[in-house]
């Protein structure tokens, strides 16, 4: 996605807002016996007796959309507003962006040519599930200003257009009428454009009335959906809504109950500008029988669904394995799991990694959608089972996570999908989620705040306002106020302190900032670091060779305890070499096969110091530089003696010497 350059030297630190806190209850939680009158959940009762729509049914389809939050009345990655997903499609095209972009390469491979990449996507979207906030207007007779800002105004408007679905359908209608035939009218509402992903969605929702759900929201309200077990829906509804169905061919990597289609990338060669030949937009491979796949790598696309479907198919431009939608979750596979995309701008990554694109903008001040988390979180764990890859975030990493392969690509690398995606609640979406068994004395933390309270003060969104094409917000204009997965750095235990500094990202030496694009410092949900200190209410964690300081309160935790393995550097060595890929040793080399220089990065890891390990890995180069396969070496999988151990040294991971360190149990010298 694209980079979003910080304003060189500057520190803008602006003030947190909170709110309550969201907390999930037990299925079937009941809510008090008197609910009051301008309360969210009157709200979603008053639109569903207003417009004759079961409540448990307006509210099943309100929580797959967003969970009932509100996100402060701003849009989601496919431009929808409120607890309802009213969409907006005229949004979404306005955004714009491209897709890969800036200094980074998404091939990452020094033995072949730095492949620089433009291409904007310049599609409209079309489907109609794009376009429901006019609709919703016509029908409620609210200003569409309203039903964007206001939750009860737009808990009407998608309660009036479930009403309108029912109707056109001519299903029974009215509050009281059988929730199980109002399943066409939900399939509809999830605006996709194909029956599998309609039905999907519909499943979801009626799979949510069925086990209940009760949360806080995230302006504070208490929102319950009773459970409804039993419950089962009259599917032959969806029939009559008649969508497409995409074939699902044999060989599709998808689990079968989300829905997928094969969509593929080219192989092929083509010519340059300057006459040569050149192939793409992938290479082919042997995985995992040549090599194991660790790591599943999370993008977001920075442009419509359809944009980037489309760029994926031109030969000349780059490739991942998946693209996921937001507004249902649809799901296009484009190169096998046994081929190597390129999307992660480290060639070594990109050989041992699924990457998936999520329909979204990680600088806009937009949210992803719970239809998209949903459907993703599925195809992960179906990944992650296949390829027996673990559920944590050492294998399931965002774009953001992966390092810079030399010194010279440290500051390019992208940052997406960005501080908006939740973390914590995608992890329990993979049933995987971030619980630990340490104590403040076993010498590790797992990050992990409260995504709804946590709300760090960014900048440089340049979210671009409704009905107000031009000119975008200043630079230096605060991002709107989100929760976020992202911990804020300091240098010293005080929020007056100076941001950590990454030598990577500001090479004159200057702090980090709190603009959005740059993650100098931060620490993320699910990373695990080295606790290097305590005090107060504040933890200090190893981080870029330096003390990094967050704060932690006990009645407020923004991390868990952790205990397992750190590595730290043998004695008598006072530095050692930091890495941004494992590649093997010279001599691993067969005869006519260039070596690629192992070439530390500009960090490196002190004596004294701790990092968590996430893996040890052996040193191996995929060698994949031809069309045909003929070149020296092709389609090969290099690996010599060397192995390296996985540390989580910044916000990305990076890779050190196994023989420079020794690995040992994390409360060894860990502070108190």
């Amino acid at each position: 996605m694209q980079r979003l350059k910080a304003p060189t030297g500057r520190l803008i630190l602006l003030s947190t807002a909170v709110i309550g806190a969201t907390t999930l209850m037990p299925a079937g939680y009941a809510p008090a016996a008197s609910t009051p009158a301008n309360s969210r959940q009157q709200a979603y009762a008053a639109a569903a007796a207003a417009y004759g729509v079961p409540e448990n049914v307006l509210l099943g389809v309100s929580y797959l959309e967003s969970r009932w939050d509100t996100n402060a009345g701003t849009p989601s990655t496919s431009g929808g507003y409120g607890p309802m997903h009213l969409t907006d499609a005229a949004y979404v095209a306005s955004l714009g962006g491209q897709h890969h972009d800036g200094d980074e390469d998404p091939r990452g491979d020094d033995s072949r040519a730095v492949k620089k990449v433009d291409s904007h996507d310049t599609s409209t979207p079309s489907m109609e599930g794009l376009q429901t906030l006019d609709a919703a207007a016509t029908l409620t007779g609210a200003r569409e200003e309203s039903l964007r800002a206001d939750p009860v105004a737009n808990i009407r408007g998608g309660a009036a257009l479930l009403s309108s679905y029912q109707k056109a359908l001519g299903a029974p209608h009215g509050a009281d009428s059988d929730p199980a035939a109002w399943y066409g009218a939900v399939a509809r509402y999830s605006g996709a454009d194909n029956a599998n992903a309609a039905a999907v969605f519909a499943d979801e929702v009626f799979g949510t009335i069925r086990d209940g759900a009760s949360r806080v929201t995230d302006d504070g309200q208490r929102v319950t959906l009773t459970q409804h077990a039993g419950l089962t829906p009259a599917t032959s509804w969806l029939e009559k809504l008649g969508l497409r169905k995409p074939a699902r061919p044999d060989g599709l990597e998808c689990p079968v109950d989300i829905s997928c289609e094969w969509i593929p990338a080219p192989y092929g060669e083509y010519r340059l500008p300057n006459g040569t030949v050149d192939y793409g937009n992938h290479d082919l491979g042997n995985r995992p029988v040549q090599q194991k796949i660790e790591y599943i790598v999370i993008h977001d696309t920075e442009g419509s669904y359809a944009g980037t479907v489309n760029m994926v198919q031109d030969v000349t431009y780059v490739s991942w394995n998946y693209s996921l939608r937001s507004v249902d979750g649809h799901i296009a596979q484009h190169v096998k799991a046994k081929d190597v995309a390129w999307h992660a701008g480290n060639w070594y990554v990109n050989a041992k990694a699924v990457g998936l694109e999520h329909e979204g903008f990680a600088g806009a001040g937009t949210w992803y959608t719970e239809a998209m988390y949903r459907t993703s979180s599925k195809l992960v764990r179906y990944l992650a089972h296949k390829f027996d890859i673990p559920l944590d975030r050492n294998h399931i990493i965002g774009h953001d996570n992966v390092p810079g392969t030399i010194p010279s690509t440290v500051s390019g690398m992208h940052w997406d999908p960005g501080p908006y995606w939740d973390w914590s609640h995608y992890f329990d979406l993979l049933k995987a989620p971030f619980r630990q068994i340490g104590t403040p004395r076993t010498g590790l933390v797992t990050i992990d705040p409260d995504f709804a309270t946590n709300r760090p003060a960014f900048y440089g969104c340049n979210l671009l306002p409704p009905n107000r094409p031009t000119p975008p917000l200043p630079p230096s204009e605060p991002c709107p106020s989100r929760g976020s997965s992202a911990v804020i750095l300091h240098s010293a235990p005080s929020s007056d302190a100076p941001l950590v500094k990454d030598v990577g990202l500001h090479d004159n030496g200057g702090p980090s900032t709190m603009h959005v694009s740059d993650h100098g410092a931060r620490a993320s949900a699910g990373q695990t670091y080295a606790v290097a200190g305590r005090q107060g209410d504040w933890t200090a964690i190893w981080y870029l060779g330096q003390q990094a300081w967050f704060h932690n309160p006990a009645s407020a935790p923004a991390a868990k305890w952790s205990v397992g393995l750190v590595a730290t550097p043998k004695p008598g060595k006072a530095t050692i070499p930091v890495y941004g890929r494992a590649y093997p040793e010279a001599a691993a080399y067969p005869a006519g096969v260039p070596v690629q220089a192992l070439a530390p990065l500009q960090y490196t890891l002190s004596a004294g110091q701790r990092y968590a390990v996430g893996n040890v890995l052996p040193g191996e180069y995929y060698r994949a530089v031809s069309f045909d396969g003929s070149a020296p070496g092709d389609r090969t999988v290099i690996r010599g003696e060397m192995k390296y151990v996985q540390i989580q040294f910044g916000h990305r991971i990076m890779y050190v010497n196994k023989d420079d360190v020794q690995l040992l149990p994390s409360p060894v010298g860990a502070p108190r």
